[in-house]
């Protein structure tokens, strides 16, 4: 499933399905669950997605269909190779941040080899970003800027990890960091803690001085 045709009632069930997911996780929410709140019948739900985990692979699609084209778009740019890596962050960080619950859920949630069998998109969407990740570092390697023995796959969950334990210890580090109102907290993951991890990655890739 690499694509979806939407229209209002879908999408009212995906933003409700969205919201409960975040609040309540997946296993806690059910197809009833969305049906009350959407206001459209449990029969229908069904006959648009078919089982929950149909209409969580949905959801996901409807939620990163642009991210494919933005990870495209950043790779034909003509701008130097650990300048793609934090623009790369940047569109991570962003998206992730814009929606917290739902891939708070995927990380955490769905994690087991059956979940994994079926959730088919999401396992595309991570193949993809892979290569994404790939083809700048292999740029930045031909061109002798980053190091040889980088261990690529382990870029992307330093990235999410590093976000996602934030996030998950929220109310420790609003203390610690005085982040007392939601936008000085946001604003703390859009330049602060996106520029620790544009570091932390640098470290990781180019040679020491």
């Amino acid at each position: 499933m690499s694509h979806i045709e939407l229209n209002d009632k879908k999408i009212q069930i995906l933003e409700v399905a969205e919201k409960l997911f975040s609040e309540k996780g997946f296993e806690g929410t059910s197809i009833r669950d969305i049906s009350k709140i959407a206001k459209i019948n449990v029969a229908m739900i069904s006959y648009y997605f078919g089982s929950k985990d149909r209409l969580l692979e949905s959801l996901i699609i409807y939620k990163t269909s642009d991210l494919k084209l933005k990870l495209e778009n950043l790779l034909q740019e003509n701008i130097e190779p650990l300048e793609k890596i934090n623009k790369l962050i940047e569109i991570y960080i962003t998206r992730i941040n814009c929606n917290k619950g739902i891939f708070r859920v995927l990380h955490f949630e769905l994690n087991s080899k059956e979940r994994e069998k079926s959730m088919t998109a999401f396992t595309e969407l991570k193949k993809g970003n892979l290569k994404s990740v790939e083809s700048i570092i292999s740029q930045g390697q031909a061109k002798g800027v980053f190091r040889k023995d980088v261990i690529i796959p382990l870029i992307t969950p330093t990235i999410i990890g590093t976000f996602f334990h934030f996030h998950m210890n929220k109310p420790f580090f609003v203390e610690l960091l005085n982040l007392n109102t939601e936008e000085l907290y946001d604003n703390y993951i859009k330049t602060t803690l996106k520029k620790h991890i544009q570091q932390t990655i640098k470290a990781l890739l180019v040679y020491e001085n």
